[in-house]
């Protein structure tokens, strides 16, 4: 590999960090929010979690939804908690009990020193209900949902900046299905009246719920022809899962990710040229993650309870790999993906999990995504790698070396972030970096395991990093033994 730090891709956006938070499952209630646990705060928020969070250093969270939002009055979960109406939640098909709306997770989201995306309806409702909910939340007063905010008890408005115009609007399974047109018009006129209420907000159009959708990519064309110059970002949601139990094939689906990017890039150019426009869209890759083992469990769940475990994936070892290969993806494109959100953060297909009354772990992939999220903070550059290749089931010259670097100037330090997908054997990785002169190795992360389906559990902390690493610097060239499926954080410094 050569890096050089002229190689720069872009400045990344600490959003491609962020996470997601639904009214599904103990995402919720079981899960951020419990009062009556023994480690609840003063606003019945578990501090453990938080704790857990700000390890993560959460730049941004989406809320409330998910397929949950296009069925979901928002009023319902502000005012007096007594007055609050349980609600049949149609996505889910679980009650609601509206206990925490969008003030508390304002509350929740402070806590953790993370911006909130917020999403609308645009499945059951439309420009009235955003509008609204945009003046309850960010104008200062003086109006009849700013003071009804005010009345709520919160004098300082929300200064929410970043706006979901509806989630996954493509998929017949959505409340409020819609067709490319139908979505397009009215995510367009959503778009005009938030910006009149509010003009310093960005705004999100629902692109594919994945790469598979037979509208995919006519469905982007259609509504970015639209939405063009009233949007700052379309969206890209895709899941993972690993369902033939072939770790080669598996590892290589952040290839299918980088398609995925690609393909919706070139759409968005292509509507650009189309209308002449100096305006570049960026994406908003705003649910990602692995979903898959949790799939037969959930068939089984009597419907309409209270916050059943639902979505429960208990991740292991390979999966951290791939979610590994998948961020790095991210900072591959961190000249046009701005924003990503793995879906979700508590619980429901999450890197935390909880027990109901007991405590808090770390699921293994917590791990990659903390130290992205920590360590990639700067500029993303554009490495030259050489690697030998391997052809799976599914996809052919497949790197062994997936890798990424970000280069932080300010702090004067370089971290490589680097997957070994052989499941035999070792990589000798040689990097030079001799622009990055009087540089020195102080972390070789690793993140290893000789059982790729081992997991973790709570007080059981089997698959976890350690810095026993042995990345080491010579004539500006760095040497480093890169175990067999591993994840691998290198940290240098000047």
């Amino acid at each position: 590999m050569v890096l050089d730090k002229q190689y720069k891709i872009a400045e990344v956006d600490k959003r491609i960090y962020g996470s997601f938070i639904e009214h599904l499952g103990r995402a919720v209630y079981g899960g951020i929010y419990d009062p009556t646990h023994p480690d609840a705060d003063e606003d019945g928020f578990r501090k453990d979690v938080i704790d857990l969070v700000n390890e993560l250093k959460l730049p941004i969270v989406r809320y409330p939804g998910g397929n949950m939002v296009s069925a979901y009055n928002w009023e319902d979960g502000v005012g007096p908690k007594e007055l609050r109406p349980r609600r049949l939640e149609l996505a889910w098909r679980t009650i609601e009990t509206n206990e925490v709306g969008t003030n508390e997770f304002m509350k929740w989201a402070n806590k953790v020193n993370a911006e909130v995306m917020m999403a609308v309806n645009l499945g059951t409702r439309g420009i009235d209900a955003a509008r609204h909910l945009i003046e309850y939340c960010n104008h200062p007063s003086g109006t009849y949902y700013s003071d009804l905010r005010i009345k709520h008890g919160f004098k300082e408005p929300h200064r929410i900046k970043t706006w979901c115009l509806g989630n996954e609007m493509d998929g017949p399974w959505q409340v409020g299905h819609k067709t490319a047109d139908e979505y397009g018009r009215l995510a367009l006129e959503t778009a005009k009246a938030m910006r009149l209420v509010d003009p310093t907000i960005e705004l999100v159009a629902c692109g594919s719920s994945n790469s598979d959708m037979p509208t995919f990519p006519e469905w982007e064309a259609t509504v970015l022809d639209h939405t063009y110059e009233a949007v700052d970002y379309i969206s890209l949601h895709q899941y993972y899962g690993n369902r033939s139990d072939d770790t080669a094939n598996y590892l290589a689906k952040s290839m299918v990710m980088d398609d995925f990017i690609k393909t919706v890039i070139a759409t968005c150019d292509y509507v650009k040229a189309k209308k002449r426009s100096k305006k570049t869209m960026n994406l908003s890759f705003d649910e990602w993650n692995v979903w898959y083992h949790s799939n037969d469990q959930d068939r089984q769940i009597e419907p309409w309870e209270i916050a059943p475990p639902q979505l429960e994936d208990i991740y292991n070892f390979e999966d951290a790999l791939l979610v590994g290969t998948l961020i790095i993806t991210f900072l591959k494109h961190a000249d046009r993906v701005k924003m990503a959100c793995l879906a979700q953060l508590v619980n429901v297909i999450a890197p935390i999990m909880t027990e109901n009354g007991g405590g808090a772990w770390k699921q293994t992939i917590f791990y990659p995504y903390m130290h992205a999220s920590v360590y990639g903070r700067g500029v993303s550059l554009n490495p030259v790698i050489q690697s030998s290749k391997y052809d799976s089931k599914e996809y052919t010259d497949v790197p062994y070396l997936e890798s990424a670097a970000v280069y932080n100037e300010a702090n004067e330090e370089l971290t490589i972030f680097a997957v070994n997908r052989h499941l035999e054997e070792q990589l000798e990785l040689e990097c030079d970096i001799r622009s990055f002169e009087d540089y020195q190795v102080i972390e070789h992360i690793v993140l290893e395991n000789s059982d790729l389906k081992v997991a973790n559990s709570v007080g059981k902390q089997q698959v976890k990093p350690h810095s026993n690493g042995n990345a080491g610097l010579q004539d500006g060239r760095l040497f480093a033994h890169l175990p067999k499926a591993s994840w691998n954080v290198i940290r240098l410094k000047k």
